[in-house]
């Protein structure tokens, strides 16, 4: 199984960078590779659903290789990144069915619920399927410690939970 993790925000400093590094360091107990999927190597000047634009032609087999995807995004006002609004409409159809999981990150107390919910909707509209259970990275300036390790060991156990939800969705649709 290949589940990528989108990094949905090209922010400098970004703290959700750090959630999905510890995502992906989570998929080593997992039975799944994985990689990250930054939007910074997806940048596009304008929305374009156009298949035959470079950067969607880079995207294109990554994305028709995921068996799923998860996304990790910080809410920004309220909603999801944009950078990961143009990242999507890139592509159409390889989207079509995928299971998708999705971490919230936020600096407040809340976790991105406002932005996960947005994107639960946004990927429906894509004929994606997106799994009930989502994992909040709440406060994250303060969730990690200097050297990138969880301060909050709890999250192992939620992440762990969220990656079997995403695989039985997956071992039911194929």
């Amino acid at each position: 199984m290949f589940i990528p993790i989108v990094l949905g925000t090209a922010r400098k400093g970004r703290y959700s960078e750090k959630v999905a590094n510890f995502v992906l360091e989570q998929t080593k107990d997992a039975d799944f590779e994985s990689e990250i999927i930054d939007v910074r190597d997806y940048r596009i000047e304008a929305t374009d659903n156009s298949e035959e634009i470079p950067m969607a032609k880079k995207l294109e087999p990554m994305i028709n290789k995921a068996d799923a995807i998860i996304i990790v995004a910080p809410e920004y006002n309220h909603g999801y990144p944009g950078e990961l609004k143009m990242m999507l409409d890139m592509l159409y159809k390889q989207f079509y069915n995928k299971p998708l999981g999705i971490c919230g990150v936020s600096a407040g107390g809340m976790g991105g619920s406002r932005m996960v919910e947005q994107l639960r909707q946004i990927s429906i509209a894509f004929h994606m399927l997106p799994i009930n259970n989502a994992v909040y990275f709440s406060n994250v300036q303060d969730l990690f410690k200097d050297d990138g390790a969880i301060k909050d060991e709890a999250y192992n156990r939620r992440v762990q939970r969220f990656f079997n939800d995403l695989k039985e969705l997956i071992n039911k649709n194929h």
